[in-house]
Protein backbone atom coordinates (compact mmCIF):
# COMPACT_ATOMS: atom_id res chain seq x y z
CA UNK A 1 0.00 0.00 0.00
CA UNK A 2 2.99 2.13 0.91
CA UNK A 3 4.73 1.88 -2.24
CA UNK A 4 1.34 2.47 -4.30
CA UNK A 5 0.95 5.73 -2.54
CA UNK A 6 4.83 6.73 -2.95
CA UNK A 7 4.64 5.36 -6.91
CA UNK A 8 1.19 7.90 -7.02
CA UNK A 9 3.00 10.99 -5.20
CA UNK A 10 6.35 10.60 -7.97
CA UNK A 11 3.56 10.10 -10.60
CA UNK A 12 1.53 13.13 -9.58
CA UNK A 13 4.88 15.09 -9.25
CA UNK A 14 5.51 14.38 -13.01
CA UNK A 15 2.28 15.99 -14.07
CA UNK A 16 2.54 18.89 -12.24
CA UNK A 17 6.09 19.19 -13.59
CA UNK A 18 4.57 18.46 -16.90
CA UNK A 19 1.72 21.41 -16.48
CA UNK A 20 4.26 23.51 -15.22
CA UNK A 21 6.23 23.61 -18.01
CA UNK A 22 2.90 23.65 -20.55
CA UNK A 23 1.16 26.41 -18.17
CA UNK A 24 4.60 28.14 -18.97
CA UNK A 25 4.76 27.50 -22.19
CA UNK A 26 1.54 28.86 -22.79
CA UNK A 27 1.98 31.90 -20.88
CA UNK A 28 4.90 32.67 -23.14
CA UNK A 29 2.52 32.11 -26.44
CA UNK A 30 -0.03 34.43 -25.07
CA UNK A 31 1.84 37.07 -23.05
CA UNK A 32 1.73 39.68 -25.69
CA UNK A 33 -2.27 39.47 -26.06
CA UNK A 34 -2.33 39.35 -22.32
CA UNK A 35 -0.83 42.59 -21.76
CA UNK A 36 -2.63 44.46 -24.69
CA UNK A 37 -5.99 43.25 -23.56
CA UNK A 38 -4.96 44.26 -19.15
CA UNK A 39 -3.66 47.99 -20.68
CA UNK A 40 -6.65 48.17 -22.66
CA UNK A 41 -9.54 47.03 -20.43
CA UNK A 42 -7.80 48.97 -17.62
CA UNK A 43 -6.87 46.32 -15.27
CA UNK A 44 -3.70 47.52 -14.64
CA UNK A 45 -2.29 50.70 -12.65
CA UNK A 46 -1.01 53.92 -15.05
CA UNK A 47 2.46 53.21 -13.46
CA UNK A 48 2.20 49.29 -14.75
CA UNK A 49 0.99 50.78 -18.11
CA UNK A 50 4.11 53.36 -18.66
CA UNK A 51 6.20 50.60 -17.74
CA UNK A 52 5.07 48.13 -20.11
CA UNK A 53 4.99 51.72 -22.97
CA UNK A 54 8.38 51.84 -22.11
CA UNK A 55 9.46 48.14 -22.24
CA UNK A 56 7.39 47.72 -25.61
CA UNK A 57 9.58 50.90 -27.27
CA UNK A 58 12.74 50.03 -26.44
CA UNK A 59 12.02 46.19 -27.69
CA UNK A 60 10.67 47.99 -30.88
CA UNK A 61 14.08 49.86 -31.12
CA UNK A 62 16.12 47.46 -30.37
CA UNK A 63 14.64 45.41 -33.62
CA UNK A 64 15.38 48.43 -35.61
CA UNK A 65 19.06 48.42 -34.22
CA UNK A 66 18.93 51.60 -32.58
CA UNK A 67 18.15 50.37 -28.63
CA UNK A 68 21.60 50.08 -26.49
CA UNK A 69 21.77 47.97 -23.76
CA UNK A 70 18.86 45.58 -22.29
CA UNK A 71 15.47 47.05 -22.32
CA UNK A 72 13.94 48.40 -18.89
CA UNK A 73 11.99 45.37 -16.98
CA UNK A 74 8.82 45.65 -14.97
CA UNK A 75 9.42 45.31 -11.18
CA UNK A 76 8.08 42.20 -9.03
CA UNK A 77 5.29 44.21 -7.64
CA UNK A 78 4.30 45.52 -11.35
CA UNK A 79 4.92 42.03 -12.51
CA UNK A 80 2.57 40.84 -9.49
CA UNK A 81 -0.02 43.33 -10.75
CA UNK A 82 -0.13 42.56 -14.68
CA UNK A 83 -0.04 38.80 -13.23
CA UNK A 84 -3.22 39.36 -11.54
CA UNK A 85 -5.05 41.28 -14.46
CA UNK A 86 -4.13 38.47 -16.69
CA UNK A 87 -6.27 36.15 -14.36
CA UNK A 88 -9.03 38.30 -14.74
CA UNK A 89 -9.17 38.15 -18.10
CA UNK A 90 -8.46 34.28 -18.38
CA UNK A 91 -11.99 34.26 -15.69
CA UNK A 92 -13.96 36.87 -17.43
CA UNK A 93 -13.18 34.19 -20.39
CA UNK A 94 -14.35 31.39 -18.30
CA UNK A 95 -17.24 32.98 -16.82
CA UNK A 96 -18.85 33.74 -20.23
CA UNK A 97 -17.28 30.17 -21.94
CA UNK A 98 -19.89 27.60 -23.08
CA UNK A 99 -17.92 24.29 -23.63
CA UNK A 100 -18.96 22.52 -27.43
CA UNK A 101 -17.61 20.03 -29.82
CA UNK A 102 -14.11 21.80 -30.41
CA UNK A 103 -12.91 21.86 -26.92
CA UNK A 104 -13.93 17.90 -26.12
CA UNK A 105 -12.51 17.40 -29.17
CA UNK A 106 -9.59 19.01 -28.03
CA UNK A 107 -9.40 17.99 -25.01
CA UNK A 108 -9.87 14.11 -25.95
CA UNK A 109 -6.90 14.50 -27.95
CA UNK A 110 -4.77 15.99 -25.54
CA UNK A 111 -6.09 13.72 -22.65
CA UNK A 112 -5.89 10.61 -24.76
CA UNK A 113 -1.89 11.26 -25.79
CA UNK A 114 -0.78 12.77 -22.32
CA UNK A 115 -2.49 9.81 -20.36
CA UNK A 116 -0.77 7.58 -22.34
CA UNK A 117 2.47 9.41 -22.16
CA UNK A 118 2.25 9.13 -17.84
CA UNK A 119 0.91 6.03 -18.05
CA UNK A 120 4.23 4.65 -19.60
CA UNK A 121 6.00 6.64 -17.08
CA UNK A 122 3.94 4.98 -14.65
CA UNK A 123 4.56 1.45 -15.51
CA UNK A 124 8.65 2.31 -15.94
CA UNK A 125 8.83 3.29 -12.35
CA UNK A 126 6.76 1.02 -10.49
CA UNK A 127 7.51 -1.73 -12.65
CA UNK A 128 10.77 -1.18 -15.25
CA UNK A 129 8.18 -1.97 -17.61
CA UNK A 130 8.40 -0.62 -21.43
CA UNK A 131 5.61 -2.04 -23.61
CA UNK A 132 2.52 -0.95 -26.08
CA UNK A 133 -0.04 0.42 -23.88
CA UNK A 134 -1.80 2.13 -26.56
CA UNK A 135 -5.76 1.89 -26.78
CA UNK A 136 -6.49 2.01 -30.33
CA UNK A 137 -5.50 0.76 -34.03
CA UNK A 138 -3.62 4.04 -34.94
CA UNK A 139 -1.83 6.48 -32.96
CA UNK A 140 -0.32 7.09 -29.67
CA UNK A 141 -3.88 7.37 -27.96
CA UNK A 142 -5.33 6.30 -24.41
CA UNK A 143 -8.88 6.96 -24.75
CA UNK A 144 -9.78 5.67 -21.64
CA UNK A 145 -7.57 9.27 -20.36
CA UNK A 146 -9.06 10.89 -23.19
CA UNK A 147 -12.74 10.31 -21.77
CA UNK A 148 -11.84 11.13 -18.23
CA UNK A 149 -10.22 14.39 -19.47
CA UNK A 150 -13.12 14.96 -20.47
CA UNK A 151 -15.40 14.31 -18.02
CA UNK A 152 -13.04 15.95 -15.48
CA UNK A 153 -13.04 19.13 -17.97
CA UNK A 154 -17.04 19.32 -17.63
CA UNK A 155 -17.72 18.52 -14.42
CA UNK A 156 -15.05 20.79 -12.79
CA UNK A 157 -15.91 23.57 -15.17
CA UNK A 158 -19.73 22.62 -13.82
CA UNK A 159 -18.30 22.82 -10.04
CA UNK A 160 -16.46 26.39 -10.86
CA UNK A 161 -19.38 28.00 -11.85
CA UNK A 162 -20.92 26.33 -8.05
CA UNK A 163 -17.58 27.95 -6.68
CA UNK A 164 -17.49 24.12 -5.12
CA UNK A 165 -14.64 23.77 -2.26
CA UNK A 166 -11.72 21.93 -2.84
CA UNK A 167 -12.65 18.49 -0.89
CA UNK A 168 -16.30 18.54 -2.71
CA UNK A 169 -13.95 18.67 -5.74
CA UNK A 170 -11.51 15.70 -4.80
CA UNK A 171 -14.56 13.58 -3.60
CA UNK A 172 -16.75 14.19 -6.67
CA UNK A 173 -13.67 13.27 -8.97
CA UNK A 174 -12.72 10.09 -6.69
CA UNK A 175 -16.28 8.82 -7.32
CA UNK A 176 -16.02 9.92 -11.77
CA UNK A 177 -12.48 8.31 -12.15
CA UNK A 178 -13.93 5.10 -10.02
CA UNK A 179 -16.74 4.70 -12.41
CA UNK A 180 -14.71 5.19 -15.92
CA UNK A 181 -12.68 2.48 -14.76
CA UNK A 182 -15.61 0.11 -14.20
CA UNK A 183 -17.23 1.00 -16.97
CA UNK A 184 -14.37 1.00 -19.23
CA UNK A 185 -13.27 -2.45 -17.72
CA UNK A 186 -16.18 -4.41 -17.65
CA UNK A 187 -16.92 -3.30 -21.64
CA UNK A 188 -14.49 -4.25 -22.52
CA UNK A 189 -14.27 -7.92 -21.02
CA UNK A 190 -18.04 -8.05 -21.79
CA UNK A 191 -17.85 -6.57 -25.54
CA UNK A 192 -14.47 -6.92 -26.88
CA UNK A 193 -13.11 -9.59 -24.64
CA UNK A 194 -10.22 -8.14 -23.74
CA UNK A 195 -8.46 -7.15 -20.59
CA UNK A 196 -6.13 -4.51 -19.81
CA UNK A 197 -6.01 -4.06 -16.13
CA UNK A 198 -7.17 -6.28 -12.99
CA UNK A 199 -6.54 -5.13 -9.74
CA UNK A 200 -7.49 -7.99 -7.89
CA UNK A 201 -5.26 -10.38 -10.08
CA UNK A 202 -2.56 -7.87 -9.77
CA UNK A 203 -2.53 -8.26 -6.32
CA UNK A 204 -3.03 -4.41 -5.57
CA UNK A 205 -4.01 -3.48 -2.28
CA UNK A 206 -7.40 -2.01 -1.34
CA UNK A 207 -8.73 -3.60 -4.21
CA UNK A 208 -12.32 -2.90 -4.38
CA UNK A 209 -13.51 -4.42 -8.19
CA UNK A 210 -10.99 -5.69 -10.54
CA UNK A 211 -10.99 -2.48 -12.22
CA UNK A 212 -11.06 -0.36 -9.33
CA UNK A 213 -8.95 0.24 -6.67
CA UNK A 214 -8.56 2.70 -3.07
CA UNK A 215 -4.80 4.07 -3.92
CA UNK A 216 -5.86 4.85 -7.68
CA UNK A 217 -9.68 6.70 -6.56
CA UNK A 218 -6.99 8.51 -4.67
CA UNK A 219 -5.09 9.50 -7.40
CA UNK A 220 -8.04 10.08 -9.30
CA UNK A 221 -9.12 12.54 -6.54
CA UNK A 222 -5.81 14.10 -6.65
CA UNK A 223 -5.71 14.31 -10.30
CA UNK A 224 -9.66 15.95 -10.37
CA UNK A 225 -8.62 18.54 -7.54
CA UNK A 226 -5.43 19.41 -10.38
CA UNK A 227 -7.10 19.32 -12.95
CA UNK A 228 -10.33 22.02 -10.82
CA UNK A 229 -7.48 24.04 -9.55
CA UNK A 230 -4.52 24.26 -12.83
CA UNK A 231 -5.36 22.21 -15.88
CA UNK A 232 -9.27 23.40 -16.27
CA UNK A 233 -9.13 26.92 -16.47
CA UNK A 234 -5.69 27.25 -18.62
CA UNK A 235 -6.59 24.36 -20.95
CA UNK A 236 -10.02 26.36 -21.71
CA UNK A 237 -8.38 29.36 -21.78
CA UNK A 238 -5.20 28.50 -23.75
CA UNK A 239 -7.87 26.25 -26.46
CA UNK A 240 -10.14 29.49 -26.98
CA UNK A 241 -12.54 29.40 -29.28
CA UNK A 242 -12.87 28.12 -32.99
CA UNK A 243 -12.41 31.48 -34.23
CA UNK A 244 -10.79 31.01 -37.83
CA UNK A 245 -11.67 28.75 -40.69
CA UNK A 246 -8.52 26.79 -39.75
CA UNK A 247 -9.35 25.97 -36.40
CA UNK A 248 -12.42 24.63 -37.38
CA UNK A 249 -11.42 22.60 -40.65
CA UNK A 250 -8.43 21.11 -38.33
CA UNK A 251 -11.05 20.10 -35.17
CA UNK A 252 -13.51 18.61 -38.00
CA UNK A 253 -11.13 16.24 -39.96
CA UNK A 254 -9.14 15.32 -36.12
CA UNK A 255 -12.59 14.42 -35.24
CA UNK A 256 -13.53 12.17 -38.43
CA UNK A 257 -9.64 10.80 -38.06
CA UNK A 258 -10.67 9.92 -34.00
CA UNK A 259 -14.04 7.91 -34.61
CA UNK A 260 -12.56 6.20 -37.38
CA UNK A 261 -9.72 5.23 -35.17
CA UNK A 262 -12.58 3.92 -32.71
CA UNK A 263 -14.48 2.15 -35.00
CA UNK A 264 -11.54 0.35 -36.40
CA UNK A 265 -10.24 -0.97 -33.32
CA UNK A 266 -13.84 -1.83 -32.14
CA UNK A 267 -14.05 -3.68 -35.52
CA UNK A 268 -10.47 -5.51 -34.69
CA UNK A 269 -11.37 -6.89 -31.35
CA UNK A 270 -14.86 -8.74 -32.81
CA UNK A 271 -12.79 -10.01 -35.67
CA UNK A 272 -10.05 -11.24 -33.17
CA UNK A 273 -12.84 -12.65 -30.88
CA UNK A 274 -14.44 -13.98 -34.22
CA UNK A 275 -11.25 -15.46 -35.63
CA UNK A 276 -10.48 -17.06 -32.06
CA UNK A 277 -13.74 -19.07 -32.06
CA UNK A 278 -13.39 -20.26 -35.51
CA UNK A 279 -15.86 -17.66 -37.45
CA UNK A 280 -14.67 -16.59 -41.10
CA UNK A 281 -15.29 -13.52 -42.53
CA UNK A 282 -18.52 -12.41 -43.58
CA UNK A 283 -17.46 -9.98 -46.20
CA UNK A 284 -14.77 -8.45 -47.99
CA UNK A 285 -14.31 -5.75 -45.23
CA UNK A 286 -13.76 -8.24 -42.39
CA UNK A 287 -11.47 -10.12 -44.97
CA UNK A 288 -9.57 -7.13 -44.98
CA UNK A 289 -9.80 -6.65 -41.53
CA UNK A 290 -8.27 -10.44 -41.04
CA UNK A 291 -5.31 -9.58 -43.70
CA UNK A 292 -4.17 -6.21 -42.37
CA UNK A 293 -4.88 -6.72 -38.74
CA UNK A 294 -4.76 -10.20 -38.20
CA UNK A 295 -3.60 -11.72 -34.06
CA UNK A 296 0.20 -11.21 -34.53
CA UNK A 297 -0.95 -7.38 -35.10
CA UNK A 298 -2.87 -7.09 -32.52
CA UNK A 299 -0.68 -8.73 -29.73
CA UNK A 300 2.08 -6.66 -31.04
CA UNK A 301 -0.05 -3.56 -30.93
CA UNK A 302 -1.39 -4.01 -27.31
CA UNK A 303 0.82 -5.60 -25.49
CA UNK A 304 -0.85 -4.89 -22.18
CA UNK A 305 -3.81 -6.49 -22.86
CA UNK A 306 -4.92 -9.71 -22.74
CA UNK A 307 -7.62 -10.93 -25.94
CA UNK A 308 -8.31 -13.94 -25.78
CA UNK A 309 -12.40 -13.33 -26.19
CA UNK A 310 -13.10 -15.07 -23.38
CA UNK A 311 -12.16 -12.26 -20.29
CA UNK A 312 -9.70 -14.21 -18.57
CA UNK A 313 -6.25 -12.26 -17.64
CA UNK A 314 -3.44 -11.50 -15.09
CA UNK A 315 -3.57 -7.86 -14.24
CA UNK A 316 -1.48 -5.79 -16.92
CA UNK A 317 -0.72 -3.65 -13.58
CA UNK A 318 1.10 -6.43 -11.62
CA UNK A 319 3.47 -6.00 -14.79
CA UNK A 320 2.69 -8.82 -16.57
CA UNK A 321 3.90 -8.75 -20.62
CA UNK A 322 1.26 -10.12 -22.66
Amino acid sequence: MLTSIISLLITALIIIGVLWAIRAFWDWLGRGKLVRNACDEDLVTPDVKEAIRKVEAARAQQKLGQGEGKPPRLSSAQRKDLHQAEIKIRESFLDHLKIGWYQIVMIFFIGSVLGLLLEEVWMFITAGMTESRVGLVWGPFSPLYGAGAVLLTLITFQLRKMKAKGWVVFLVSMVVGGLLEQITGWSMETLMGAVSWDYIAGGVPGAITKWVAIPFLFFWGLLGYLWYRIIMPDLLWGLGKPTTRRKAIFVTLLSIYLILDIFMTIMCFERRGARDAGIPPANAFEQWIDENFNNAFMSERFQNMVIDGTGSAFDSVSGGNQ
